[in-house]
């Protein structure tokens, strides 16, 4: 992973900071419950830095949604899959380490909001976009090279292009931490058998 500057740090940790209040806000009063200068008082910033890192409160709140608090521990993680693993399992991998139960409940949560204020559908759009794109970048890393940039772009939008459906909230899965108890239904999967269900189905061709 290329090493980040200290300035890239503060920036990082300031648009961080920033995007958490705006989602914080949002989930507490709805979106049209707060403005701009609410979010820069809550993370202690000026509006005019607001400015430097988002178009609208919209925006912030969607990337709020995303926010990674510490990479470390994720980083440390993808050293860990072994070298010669296929491309597929490295997927696998990377998928089970990225979409956690907390990402995947605040990406619910934004769905939700977004479907209640239309201003915000695109901006949800882009931030599963960029999730997506993110693990694009980090398996073609992983993969240096060895595997066709083609058959890495099909895996990854084969996966992503049914997770989307699980954040929705259409499919009957159960997250981590989750139990039977929220979700009594016989048909209901657990994350992990939606997971094996997914590569199951990649490791037959279909």
């Amino acid at each position: 992973m290329i090493k980040q500057t200290l300035r890239d740090i503060k920036k990082e940790a300031t648009e961080k900071a920033l995007a958490e209040a705006a989602f914080e806000l949002a989930l507490e009063h709805g979106l049209d419950g707060f403005v701009v200068e609410d979010i820069v008082q809550k993370a202690g910033y000026s509006r005019r830095t607001f400015a430097n890192y988002f178009t609208c409160k919209e925006e912030a709140v969607a990337m709020g949604a995303v926010t990674v608090r510490n990479t470390n521990e994720y980083e440390e993680l993808l050293t860990k899959i072994p070298e010669n693993a296929s491309l597929l399992d490295t997927l696998y991998q990377l998928i089970k380490m990225q979409l956690t139960s907390e990402l995947i409940g605040r990406l619910r949560e934004l769905s939700l909001l977004s479907r209640k204020f239309p201003a915000l559908e695109p901006h949800y759009l882009r931030a599963i976009h960029l999730t997506q794109t993110g693990a694009q970048k980090t398996l073609l890393h992983l993969s240096n090279g060895k595997y066709d940039e083609v058959y890495t772009y099909l895996l990854i939008n084969s996966v992503y292009g049914t997770v989307l459906p699980l954040i929705d909230g259409k499919l009957n899965v159960l997250l981590p931490g989750q139990t039977t108890s929220d979700d009594p239904s016989p048909e209901t999967l657990t994350f992990d058998q939606f997971l094996e269900t997914i590569y199951g189905y990649l490791r037959n061709g279909f």
